[in-house]
């Protein structure tokens, strides 16, 4: 019971101090800002040491026997080899693993993008025109595709056909931050509703 309101005291302190921000810049949010980030941080440490490196690498490499056991040692040296960046005159060979990581990363974003956001974005834009939804989300479409793959000068009827597309683009952007406002807004709400139930008790 006494942890639970001493806990409760801290996350609420934590939490003006972070919403003084809205007034200026000052140590009380930089000391806040400050500690979540050290505690993400070691958040993250704790998080990588129990669910990757132990698992993964030291009780397999224990556990593991022939080629498989001694195999787990080329991502340990790629590991270490990261940690070198610290180090000014073999910083440079970090950028062996780097070039490793930025290449899987590539490779296993344009498969997933394919799969999972290209394709599925084309059947959903295949539609039959007999509805006004359809007709319009297939018109935005074409119009949107041809403001990004043909934006130069154009004459004529084609250049308000450019001029739609730029519509359904500040469209998408709108809705997009507006979207983004309202999260914003739900976590502001939460945080004053914890304010004012659990810290104050006043609702």
């Amino acid at each position: 019971m006494i942890g639970t309101i001493i806990g409760t005291w801290i996350a609420a302190g934590l939490t003006i101090a972070i919403l003084s921000f809205l007034y200026r810049d000052n140590p009380l949010y930089k000391f806040a800002e400050h500690l979540y980030v050290g505690v993400s941080a070691g958040f993250g440490v704790i998080y990588v040491w129990a669910f990757d490196l132990k698992p993964m690498l030291i009780d397999r490499f224990i556990s593991e026997t022939g080629l498989e056991r001694w195999i787990l040692l080329v991502p340990a040296c790629l590991g270490l080899l990261m940690l070198t960046r610290w180090f000014g005159k073999i910083g440079y060979l970090s950028r062996l693993p780097l070039a490793f990581t930025v290449g899987i990363g590539a490779g296993l974003g344009i498969t997933a993008s394919i799969q999972g956001f290209l394709l599925p974005q084309i059947q959903a834009t295949l539609l039959p025109l007999t509805t006004i939804n359809n007709i319009i989300l297939v018109i935005g479409v074409i119009t949107t595709i041809l403001y990004f793959y043909f934006s130069r000068d154009f004459k004529g009827p084609f250049k308000y056909l450019l001029e739609l597309g730029i519509i359904f683009i500040m469209v998408s952007f709108g809705a997009s931050f507006g979207y983004t406002v309202m999260a914003r807004i739900s976590l502001l709400i939460g945080r004053i509703f914890f304010l004012l139930s659990d810290w104050l008790r006043i609702i």
